[in-house]
């Protein structure tokens, strides 16, 4: 998967992770269910603390679907998932 191509400090990336997320926050773009799982996914290991996030909620279907995501990038780096979440936001959403 494509990452950010050049060198960046941490900083640098936390930045562009929060103007990312402001990007997708304020996007009115559908996309598909595997797509959402991804920015689900990449957002979560982004900024979940407290190693690995568990989904709630009542619906046992949406919640398997988000743990399989979560799960696919078990081990991911937050600097990394960052750098995959930028480049998410950069590659869909248009605006």
């Amino acid at each position: 998967m494509p990452i950010l191509n050049f060198i960046m400090t941490s900083e640098e990336i936390d930045k562009e992770f929060q103007e990312a997320y402001k990007r997708a926050s304020r996007t009115d773009q559908k996309f598909p269910p595997d797509i959402m799982l991804q920015f689900y996914a990449y957002y979560k290991q982004a900024t979940e603390q407290e190693g690995i996030y568990t989904p709630s909620g009542e619906d046992d279907v949406r919640n398997a679907f988000k743990l399989n995501a979560l799960l696919q990038i078990k081990g991911m780096s937050i600097k990394e998932a960052k750098k995959n979440y930028i480049d998410l936001v950069n590659r869909y959403i248009t605006e």
